[in-house]
């Protein structure tokens, strides 16, 4: 490097650099890895635990035998859990994962670390079923991947000799890409209310776990919620376009994206979505930019790292490769996103390296919430007292504010909303779930905010549909939810049920 013409950044004669673009994308990637390895510590055992609602070993050996055998299964669904997945095992990995996640979120990544928790999440996205099946986790795994090839193989300080090869950076700007315009056209396909611009009539309040303030959004006027759908396509259909593009047109597009994702986190609870997105929406800012927004003492030592800095010809090399295999990759993917069949939130190749992405290609108009509701007493008539066992965070109680949770997912409450819009023999762990309630289960109570039977379990347990409307803030009552009952969603079950004890002897829940 010239000594006499130091690198400065945002100088009007140096091209673009990425080295504080990196810094960022790698700390907030730590941050999202953490909060969503910390979300399996608490709740994978009872969710997939070998006492869980949906045990591990019996889904891997339904797997095995639809494939043919356990290697098979491997290939299809690579994961670590199909040598070891005991509870030990569960935790270990998810213990790992949160600590080297701490590690990244700290600053320090290299591209081992950075790969360790790629295949350690990615293992659990395989074995996970339904409870990690969202469309975040496997951008979880592509954006995990790609950040591998951001930063050397063994050097882990947070400014590397190593630059961030650029077309790792334009493989972010790819990314972010295909997850806006695949979520805007599953809009502009998928619901009426989203062409004709009133969507947010009903989002706010029918969303899977709204916040602190969806309701406040809820209740803005009308004309203000079509300007918010507007704005929406802007984000999603618009921006995207321009990532691609030189330095002022790239930066714009950034920054309405990222604040696009702001207004989300703000208006309610999409679990890690929201923060996971923007990461991939920061390439599109370069050091030139970032270096006016991050503190002085971090940019002068990015500009130490780039004035010192050395090529790599291995790191070059590797980068190109991976960016010749995301291209191709990229092929079925970019099919169905322009297909008039678009399917969202799926994969193309086993290790999730390109995924297809959607979010709320339709929207219901109507909030439905099923709750589980338990009685001690020796009837089910007309004068039994029927105590519901209250979720930690989907509404249940008319008068409890919506609490603000995300980038944390609670997947017992994810799930219900779900089943709401279904019946449960297409959510069949939910008769495991109703028989563990009767049998004050530990891991299954610990998925609620509380046990409403805590000396005995309850004789008898329901499950009854209701419909959840937003109350007005203000009025004298102090409820934030107006609730109906439609009717009962699950037959009511006893522990020594017949019919419940042959069905989950069916699904080898119960021995």
């Amino acid at each position: 490097m010239d000594s006499a013409s130091p690198i400065v950044f945002g100088a009007k004669d140096q091209p673009p650099t990425y080295w504080l673009t990196r810094f960022v994308i790698l700390r907030l990637l730590g941050v999202v890895y953490a909060v969503a390895f910390l979300v399996a510590i608490n709740q994978i055992i009872p969710l997939i635990g070998a006492n869980g609602l949906t045990p591990v070993g019996g889904y891997l050996k339904y797997v095995s035998s639809a494939l043919g055998s356990a290697g098979a299964g491997f290939v299809r669904l690579p994961s670590l859990f199909w040598w070891w997945h005991s509870d030990t095992a569960l935790l270990t990995v998810t213990w790992i994962g949160f600590i080297l996640s701490l590690v990244v979120m700290a600053g320090y990544a290299n591209g081992l670390v950075l790969g360790v928790l790629w295949f350690l999440y990615l293992s659990i996205v395989h074995v996970g079923q339904d409870w990690f099946g969202y469309g975040w986790e496997i951008q979880l795994t592509e954006t995990g991947f790609l950040a591998i090839f951001l930063c050397p193989l063994l050097d882990m300080r947070p400014f590397p000799k190593r630059a961030p090869p650029l077309s790792i950076i334009i493989l972010f700007r790819w990314l972010i890409f295909r997850i806006m315009i695949g979520s805007g056209l599953i809009k502009v396909r998928g619901d009426e209310a989203w062409r004709n611009g009133t969507v947010l009539f009903y989002h706010f309040e029918t969303q899977p776990i709204p916040g602190p303030l969806s309701r406040w959004f809820h209740f803005l006027p009308r004309v203000l919620l079509k300007m918010g759908v507007w704005f929406n396509w802007l984000a999603e259909l618009a921006a995207p376009w321009f990532v691609f593009w030189p330095r002022v047109v790239r930066h714009i597009a950034g920054v309405v994206i990222v604040l696009f994702q702001i207004m989300l986190i703000i208006s309610g609870n999409l679990s890690f979505l929201n923060w996971l997105t923007i990461i991939p929406a920061l390439a599109c800012f370069d050091d030139g930019l970032l270096a006016k927004l991050l503190p002085r003492a971090l940019v002068r030592r990015a500009e130490q790292a780039a004035n010192s800095a050395e090529p790599s010809k291995a790191m070059i090399t590797t980068a190109w490769v991976v960016t010749g295999l995301v291209a191709l990759l990229s092929i079925q993917p970019t099919v169905n996103l322009f297909s008039s069949n678009q399917v969202m939130n799926g994969s193309f190749d086993p290790l999730e390296l390109v995924n297809t992405y959607g979010a709320f290609g339709s929207v219901g108009q109507e909030r439905m919430n099923v709750l589980f509701e338990g009685t001690a007493d020796d009837t089910t008539g007309g004068h039994a007292r029927w105590q519901p066992y209250v979720y930690k965070y989907l509404p249940t109680l008319p008068d409890k504010a919506p609490p603000q949770i995300a980038p944390y997912q609670p997947h017992l409450d994810w799930q219900m909303w779900f089943a709401a819009m279904s019946t449960p023999d297409q959510y069949p762990w939910t008769y495991n779930l109703v028989y563990k309630l009767l049998h004050n289960d530990a891991g299954a109570l610990g998925l609620f905010a509380g046990n409403p039977f805590p000396r005995k379990p309850p004789r008898f347990i329901r499950a009854t549909l209701y419909r959840y409307a937003f109350v007005k803030p203000g009025n004298p009552d102090g409820r934030y939810w107006q609730r109906t009952e439609i009717g009962p969603w699950m037959p009511v079950l006893t522990a020594d049920d017949p019919r419940l004890v042959r069905f989950l002897q069916s699904q080898g829940w119960l021995k």
